[in-house]
C-alpha cells in the first residue's frame, strides 16, 4: 500500500476545509432556531472579531504563512502575540467566525457543517503539529504549555494523551 506524501495530504486537508467553509456560507438558513435581531448583530460582531484574529495571526507569520499546513523554508516558531495564547490562532479565529455566523443564522444545516469543520481542523492541526515538532526543536515544550484552539487550559490527568505534547516520533494519527 502506497503512503501518500505530505504535500498530497496537506492539499487534501486544505481542500476539505475550503469546501466546508464554502458550504457553510451558502447553506440554507431554514430548519433551525429563531434569531432575535440583537443576537444577529452580536453574531456579526463576533464573526468580524474572528476574521480579525485570522488576519492578525496570518500577518504575524509573515513570509512563513503557507496555504498548506506544512512549514515552508521561511517559517519560524512563533510563540508571541496571539501564538502566546493558542498554537493555532488562525484556526481559532476561523472557528470563532464560523460559530458566530452559524448562531446568527439559526441554521441546523450550518451547525452540522460547523461540527464537521471543527473535526477537520482538529485533525489538520494534529497532523500539522507532528510536522512542526519535526521542524522546530522547541515545539514540544511550546505545545505542552499552550492550548491548541481555545486559550483555556482544562485540567487533565497527567497520563491523559492530550496532555502529552506532539513529538517528531508521533504517528500520523496523533
Amino acid at each position: 500500500m502506497r503512503v501518500p506524501d505530505d504535500h498530497a495530504v496537506a492539499r487534501l486537508l486544505v481542500a476539505g476545509q475550503a469546501v466546508l467553509l464554502f458550504l457553510l456560507l451558502v447553506a440554507p438558513d431554514r430548519g433551525g432556531w429563531p434569531v432575535p435581531g440583537v443576537l444577529a448583530v452580536l453574531s456579526g460582531v463576533v464573526a468580524a472579531v474572528g476574521v480579525g484574529i485570522v488576519l492578525v495571526a496570518g500577518t504575524t507569520l509573515g513570509r512563513g504563512l503557507t496555504a498548506t499546513p506544512l512549514p515552508n523554508a521561511r517559517a519560524q516558531l512563533r510563540t508571541t502575540g496571539l501564538y502566546r495564547f493558542v498554537r493555532h490562532p488562525i484556526y481559532s479565529g476561523l472557528l470563532l467566525a464560523a460559530a458566530a455566523f452559524t448562531v446568527g443564522t439559526g441554521s441546523v444545516t450550518r451547525l452540522a457543517l460547523l461540527v464537521l469543520l471543527v473535526l477537520l481542523l482538529t485533525v489538520k492541526a494534529r497532523w500539522e503539529e507532528v510536522r512542526l515538532a519535526r521542524r522546530f526543536d522547541g515545539y514540544g515544550a511550546y505545545a505542552a504549555r499552550t492550548p491548541r484552539f481555545v486559550p483555556i487550559r482544562l485540567r487533565r490527568s497527567p497520563g491523559h494523551p492530550s496532555t502529552r505534547p506532539p513529538s517528531a516520533g508521533d504517528s500520523e494519527k496523533g
